[in-house]
């Protein structure tokens, strides 16, 4: 194999209202064989000065043509809340343009995809009561609900985040994704439960699992060991089947 070719490129997509920066440390802590790539959305982190998507399907085609120059390896996929929707329409849009597909994928606190979609209005609430969902999700510092100019910033971001997740609604009649697929959920989660979690396993033709940490919304925040150590288990199984297959 070229050594210079990375046994497996991982790219992760962050939540609503978020961007690449807590998810930072994960290259240097996943395998130093893969390359993994932190990915923004337009409006958040290193593409704050791009104009915000703010429908689903539209952000999923940018940031798939945004990555498709990059798909010259066996590739995963890893999304976070409105990270993982994204994941998935992303899977779907490779699937049916004939593009090289992620050999696995993780979605994490983003509850299976319903027909009739989620109707929270979350990003309708009042500032006041927008601030207390947000902190009860936790993952956003206390420093942007302390300043007002931060507050004045991120809240439009995440209102439109929210709207994006809210009013999305899977393509009807598609099968399963034809991919290896793991769920993960925090235990203690009110937005995505873990039996909600375990409704991606009818979304998947290779369904590697619903995996459960201590936690809420944002289990992996504070130790993201055991998250990152079982996306190594499950993107390795993955890629040895895949691998398997080909030789086979």
């Amino acid at each position: 194999m070229d050594s210079t070719r990375p046994a497996l490129r991982v790219f992760v997509l962050h939540h609503a209202g978020g961007s690449h920066l807590p998810y930072r440390h994960w290259p240097a802590e996943l395998p130093d064989t893969w390359d993994v790539r932190l990915l923004d959305a337009p409006g958040h982190g290193h593409l704050l000065d791009l104009p915000q998507i703010t429908d689903a399907g539209r952000l999923a085609d940018f940031l798939l043509y945004s990555i498709e120059p990059e798909l010259t390896c066996s590739y995963a996929l890893f999304g976070h809340s409105m990270g993982a929707l994204v994941t998935y329409e992303i899977t779907r849009r490779a699937a049916d343009r004939g593009l090289p597909l992620p050999v696995w994928v993780g979605v994490s606190a983003r509850a299976a995809p319903q027909p009739t979609g989620q109707r929270n209005g979350y990003h309708e609430l009042p500032d006041v009561e927008l601030r207390a969902r947000l902190k009860l999700l936790g993952g956003t510092p206390d420093g942007v609900f302390d300043d007002p100019d931060l507050w004045a910033v991120f809240e439009p971001i995440v209102r439109a985040d929210l709207r994006l997740v809210e009013n999305w609604r899977p393509a009807p009649d598609t099968g399963p994704l034809p991919v290896a697929l793991s769920a993960f959920a925090g235990v203690e989660d009110h937005a995505a439960p873990p039996p909600r979690m375990a409704g991606w396993e009818e979304h998947t033709e290779h369904f590697l699992g619903l995996r459960v940490f201590d936690g809420g919304h944002f289990y992996f925040l504070d130790d993201p060991g055991p998250l990152l150590r079982q996306i190594e288990r499950d993107a390795t199984t993955a890629l040895e089947a895949a691998s398997a297959t080909r030789l086979s």
